[in-house]
């Protein structure tokens, strides 16, 4: 396996495919004057694993002679990728390449070079830029299928290009996680998972499982200074994919369960375009001055019919000549219709600041329609965004999806999220968070959680705490790049305001799950955060694993491995990849040919296609034995 990058992603995809997959890595970084900080996860990783590789290298040469076993990891330092670079790491031998720098520009170029070089290789590539990225997959899998002559599914390779969003990956996680009482959600090739976190059951009683439970959690959840489910949390860490019997057991644990799974499609509020809707173009006062003015009007035309007896239409037609002054003057007429004249001039008088202000308050609201919104005085029970860069776009979108009220944060005033935020109204505060007042602009004090996403942890980190020191009961969701910064300030948060809810999240540890599942040659449907694991939903065909082909859904069923969900029926060639753009209409298909309510007697045949839920090494197992079963007998023995 090959990975290139030029970010922290790139170091924990490295770390997730031999740690969990035990695959054979070389990675591709920039020269060390220009290489981004790598993460202290993947150091710990990677030591772990450098000395298994010694213990594994002293065993190899005491049976085999002292022979020089293959080299496990490579790291090649280049400014980009070409051929000369590719045929340096082994593109030749490779049987995927991960491409995963912050630019898209970059990754297209590189995966270009990489389908020249070599038409059998796997590519996996990180686009920010949705569409786009359908068109280069479709492109990369013709020109594979055309060079090789048998097509992308040609036996004993699989030339397959996926597509991949780290943005995409991760939102779906970061914004249910913000939100109390509403699911996690995950949303790919129309698949919508939902998943709901239930309170511990109290003693004697069992937790209900829903249609069926994922997760328990952690038994430290009442201890703010637990390790809740971290590395370190041993026994009292969360339970994923468990049996029938932990479950009854687990008395005074919550449960992650999967209560709803189906596409909802929720259409975004009105006031998408750029048209404001009527209400918003005159203020309440000014709207109540012209409903006066019309009523006098009226009483005026009622008041001339009634005096001179003529028709209704005609009668309010000559108020309304009376009203702009161009009537002739009721010299000769009754004193009646004298009177009503001198009134609806008065009337007219006052009409014309009336219109005038409704003119420049209407003018007023159409040229700021494309500005930004401003919160609200009213507002409260929403959620305050920070950072509004890929990541925050994202989460955006679909917290908007979740009709979910937002505030934005941002202090770039050339951000990439404002123009999608301007598009959906969103009110938005542009400023530096850290400074004194902008979050009081965002009515933190009456918000309903905060999710600082900015791309600096000291800054996510600054703005949490003056949150809590406004609301000591607010809910907090933090991006931290460092997974042991990241423990810390979750356990010293958990231990200082017991009472709140803290969640750290780290977009490359949420995302490199998904992108190593497809490296693997599947594509991973989405993840859901389980405090701070990971469990995976991945489509897999039944031929070819032992685990599963010919055995019913019950015996498929290994507790804290996998547990299969559900079946696809659709046509393989009916799914898309997520570089589809987010529409409903589009997803229905897809989501339709799944069968959920699979009798455990089923018996799993070689030709099905079913979605499992998995904890990353369940997965790994399931891929390794059945890639272990293909590899012709002539392959590389480190890579079986």
């Amino acid at each position: 396996m090959i990975v290139c990058g030029d970010d922290g992603l790139a170091h924990r995809l490295a770390a997730e495919l031999r740690g969990v997959y035990a695959e054979q890595v070389t990675l591709v970084v920039p020269p060390s004057g220009r290489r981004v900080r790598r993460p202290v996860v993947g150091r710990a990783r990677a030591a772990s694993a450098a000395l298994l590789d010694r213990v594994s290298a002293a065993v190899g040469r005491a049976g085999a002679g002292g022979a020089e076993p293959a080299q496990t990891e490579q790291v090649v330092e280049a400014a980009e990728v070409t051929e000369a670079v590719l045929g340096e790491a082994g593109a030749d031998r490779a049987a995927a390449l991960a491409l995963v720098y912050d630019d898209d520009e970059t990754n297209i170029r590189a995966a270009l070079t990489a389908r020249r070089f070599n038409p059998r290789l796997r590519l996996v590539l990180r686009l920010y830029n949705r569409r786009l990225g359908q068109h280069i997959e479709e492109l990369l899998d013709q020109t594979a299928a055309l060079a090789s002559g048998t097509g992308t599914g040609g036996a004993g390779f699989d030339a397959s290009t996926t597509v991949l969003s780290d943005a995409d990956t991760a939102a779906p996680a970061l914004a249910a996680t913000a939100l109390v009482g509403t699911s996690k959600v995950v949303q790919t090739e129309g698949l919508v998972l939902r998943a709901v976190e239930r309170q511990p059951p109290r003693p004697g009683e069992v937790a209900d499982p829903g249609l069926c439970t994922l997760a328990l959690l952690s038994a430290t959840s009442n201890d703010p200074a637990g390790a809740d489910g971290s590395e370190g949390s041993g026994e009292h860490g969360p339970q994923l994919l468990p049996d029938e019997a932990a479950v009854a057991a687990a008395t005074g644990r919550g449960t992650v369960v999967l209560e709803q799974v189906s596409y909802s499609g929720p259409s975004l509020p009105a006031g998408r375009g750029g048209v404001p809707p009527f209400a918003s173009l005159f203020s309440r006062r000014l709207r109540w001055s012209l409903a006066g003015l019309v009523g006098c009007v009226l009483a005026l035309a009622v008041a001339f019919m009634v005096v001179t007896g003529e028709h209704p239409l005609y009668a309010t037609y000559v108020t309304l000549l009376d009203l702009f002054g161009i009537n002739d003057p009721a010299y000769h007429a009754s004193t009646g219709r004298q009177v009503l004249q001198l009134l609806a001039g008065l009337v007219g008088l006052l009409l014309l600041p009336v219109l005038l202000a409704a003119v420049l308050e209407a003018l007023g609201t159409f040229r700021s329609a494309s500005a930004l919104r401003k919160p609200p005085r009213g507002l409260g029970g929403h959620v305050v965004l920070l950072g509004l860069g890929k990541i925050g776009t994202r989460v955006l979108t679909r917290l908007r999806e979740l009709h979910i009220p937002v505030v934005c944060v941002e202090s770039d005033p050339e951000a990439r999220g404002l123009a999608t935020a301007r598009r959906l109204r969103v009110p938005v505060v542009l400023g530096d968070v850290t400074q004194e007042g902008v979050l009081e602009s965002a009515k933190i004090h009456r918000a309903h959680a905060l999710l600082a996403l900015t791309s600096a942890d000291t800054t996510n980190l600054e703005a949490a705490l003056y949150a809590r020191s406004v609301r000591p009961d607010l809910r907090v969701v933090l991006r931290l790049y460092d997974d042991d910064f990241a423990t810390a300030v979750y356990r010293t948060l958990r231990a200082a305001h017991p009472f709140a809810l803290t969640r750290s999240r780290s977009v490359s540890h949420l995302a490199a799950p998904a992108f190593a599942g497809a490296m693997m040659g599947r594509q991973i449907l989405g993840a859901i955060p389980v405090e701070r694991r990971v469990l995976l939903f991945a489509e897999l065909e039944v031929g070819g694993h032992p685990q599963l082909e010919g055995r019913t859904v019950a015996e498929a069923f290994r507790a804290g491995a996998w547990r299969v969900l559900a079946l696809n029926t659709a046509p393989p060639g009916g799914r898309r990849g997520d570089g589809e753009a987010p529409a409903g209409e589009e997803r229905q298909p897809a989501a339709s040919g799944l069968v959920w309510d699979l009798p455990p007697t089923y018996v799993l045949g070689a030709e099905d296609r079913v979605v499992l839920a998995a904890t990353r090494r369940g997965l790994a197992e399931l891929l390794g034995r059945r890639r272990r079963e293909r590899d012709p007998a002539g392959q590389d023995p480190a890579r079986a």
